[in-house]
């Protein structure tokens, strides 16, 4: 009866450090499952930065296409200006004195060549000529160098808002691939903790497995104690019913009063009745 006694209580304690094992994982679980909290919020916010990155950049491709499209039409329409008003530039009229001044001679140079001289009388010639049908169209000139000037405008203009574009396309595409990695990050440091979550979960599975061992041998062990109980109170009605023995003091042998005081603790113990997993 000691031993069954002193089985019980030693499963018992065994049981309850179990217990209390599972306790400090599910603790842990739990505070691991809070923890993750943050950074699964912070992907989400993150995916949605990103996915709204990603819709910027779809419009800025467009606007991209529009912006080139835009410049090769205005190198078009100035090719159609030039060929309207002519492409070849006219010289200002203070550019065509500057070169009459270089060519005609002074009096301190002596005459070249007579080829020379008639090749620079020529030049001149042609020179006075530009010079007076420049001054005779000094606006249409002036006008044909404004459109002109208008239309490089445009062009660079164009160009310009290309390079915006694509500046600010750039800028985009190098934060969309930042938040990517801020999101590989978060996720990476949420598997890690989903990781470990399955592990203390296989452990705390493990550690159930071994309570519910340790509960079945309570089981048997109580069990084995009922049935020892029984077998010990049949003993007493047994000897109450017997006749007393003649020369001898009425009662049981030297070893009863051993058996009796274990008969009272185990008695004592089986009436506490089992206790659970949480106990």
């Amino acid at each position: 009866m000691r031993e069954l006694e002193d089985r019980h209580r030693e499963l018992l304690d065994r049981r309850r450090l179990l217990l209390g094992e599972i306790r400090k994982i599910s603790g842990e679980q739990r505070a691991i499952y809070g923890a993750r909290q943050a950074p699964q919020s912070d992907v989400e916010r993150l995916h949605a930065e990103h996915a709204e990155l990603g819709r910027r950049l779809g419009e800025l491709h467009d606007l991209l296409d529009k912006a080139r499209r835009q410049v090769e039409t205005k190198v078009i329409e100035r090719r159609g200006l030039l060929h309207k008003i002519g492409g070849a530039e006219m010289r200002t009229p203070e550019a065509i004195r500057e070169e009459m001044r270089t060519l005609e001679p002074k009096p301190s140079t002596p005459a070249g060549p007579a080829e020379e001289e008639k090749l620079r009388a020529d030049r001149l010639r042609l020179l006075a000529r530009e010079l007076k049908d420049v001054e005779a169209h000094a606006a249409a000139i002036e006008e044909r160098a404004r459109l002109r000037a208008a239309a490089d405008a445009a062009i660079d203009e164009a160009r310009g808002a290309v390079e915006t574009i694509a500046a600010e396309m750039e800028k985009s595409a190098a934060e969309r691939d930042r938040l990517m990695g801020e999101i590989r990050a978060r996720l990476e440091a949420a598997g890690g903790m989903v990781a470990e979550m399955r592990a203390k979960g296989r452990t705390r599975a493990e550690l159930m497995a071994q309570v519910d061992a340790v509960s079945k041998e309570i089981d048997e062990v109580e069990r084995d104690g009922r049935e020892l109980l029984k077998r010990v109170e049949a003993r007493r009605d047994e000897m109450r019913r017997s006749p007393p023995r003649s020369g001898g003091p009425r009662g049981g042998g030297p070893g009863d009063g051993g058996t009796t005081a274990a008969d009272r603790r185990f008695e004592e113990l089986m009436k506490r009745g089992k206790i659970s997993l949480g106990g």
